[in-house]
């Protein structure tokens, strides 16, 4: 019954992206001849140099979660860590947004180290720091070119984005809130679900002595929201389009945070409206606003399938791991 589930949640998901597509086309009136042409005479180098700042993304991301795994204790192998990254890469196309593919990540992680608790907090502040990294970036942004981006939707979708964070931030770190929420998950069966926020909780907590590690941290976040922006612009400029590099430092956070919402498969037709919807307010066209995010979703999946197949290609080795005692394992004082 649950992969009856999961497969019905997956093509609900392709049904949603189809409608969104379909909708996309026919109320903006894009011609798909043009669209393919716009596509096949995009620049090759700049969509290449598109296309290395996308590797570089992930090569920091992954380090960034590699950095976390050390602070707390988890010393597996680099190459054991890059196919359980490999496997959160490519999940994350099919299962909801970015969260699917963190609770591939963790579940394969998890299964080596026998250290679920400490590896599912690091995923989760993995995510989180990413999450501070955006807000760092996209607030001095907007405030650079809040000439050019004078717009109400704009702004509410910062807001809101800021006000996401510090809440979380709040429930998290402040012991006082924390206890105030834990109180309500007093109804039958919410026992499980109050033991896992509090062990979660508390690992988390064990970070606050790795101040060091969080700053640096944060600033890698911050650096992987900044060149990330970039790839889209090496494809905006791929194809003729020429704008401040500003937008995308202000639009791309917005986007990605809202494609984060497990709706569509892989975020697609829900990103392309939405690039409508910004990069209309930068003076885009719609036709060149699809067209880049069509490249830009082309190199999730051709990452993604990079990832499947380094996934797949280990899934031998890792269950005659998983069958074996776990050789990484605490130290009897």
């Amino acid at each position: 019954m649950t992969a009856f589930k999961k497969i019905l949640s997956v093509l609900l998901r392709i049904v949603v992206s189809i409608v969104l597509l379909i909708l996309l086309f026919k109320f903006n009136k894009i011609d798909v001849s043009n669209l393919i042409n716009d596509i096949k005479g995009a620049d090759k180098a700049l969509l290449g140099a598109g296309f290395m700042i996308f590797f570089l993304v992930y090569f920091l991301g992954f380090w960034r979660w590699h950095m976390l795994l050390r602070g707390a204790g988890i010393h597996a192998p680099l190459k054991r860590l890059m196919v359980s990254f490999s496997g959160g890469v490519f999940f994350s196309i099919f299962l909801p947004s970015t969260i699917g593919g963190d609770i591939v990540k963790t579940a394969d992680l998890a299964g080596h180290t026998r250290k679920t608790k400490e590896v599912i907090a690091t995923v989760l502040l993995d995510r989180l720091s990413g999450y501070v990294g955006l807000v760092l970036v996209i607030l001095p942004a907007l405030l650079l070119g809040r000439e050019m981006v004078r717009d109400k939707v704009v702004a509410s979708s910062v807001a809101v984005i800021v006000i996401l964070l510090i809440g979380i931030l709040l429930v998290l770190f402040n012991r006082f809130i924390y206890s105030r929420i834990t109180k309500f998950l007093t109804a039958p069966g919410a026992g499980k679900i109050k033991e896992a926020l509090s062990d979660l909780h508390s690992e988390i907590h064990i970070f606050r002595h790795h101040k060091k590690l969080i700053a640096c941290n944060l600033i890698l976040s911050s650096f992987i929201q900044l060149i990330a922006p970039l790839s889209a612009y090496f494809i905006a400029l791929s194809l003729g389009v020429k704008i401040s590099f500003l937008y995308f430092l202000v639009f791309l956070p917005i986007i990605g945070a809202i494609t984060m919402l497990p709706i569509a498969i892989g975020g697609l037709g829900l990103r392309e409206n939405l690039f409508v919807v910004y990069f209309a307010k930068a003076g885009v066209i719609k036709q060149l606003a699809v067209a880049m995010s069509l490249l830009s979703f082309s190199f999730v999946v051709i990452y993604g399938a990079v990832g499947g197949i380094i996934y797949v290609l280990t899934v031998h080795h890792r269950r005659a791991q998983h069958n074996q005692p776990s050789r990484i394992h605490k130290v009897n004082p």
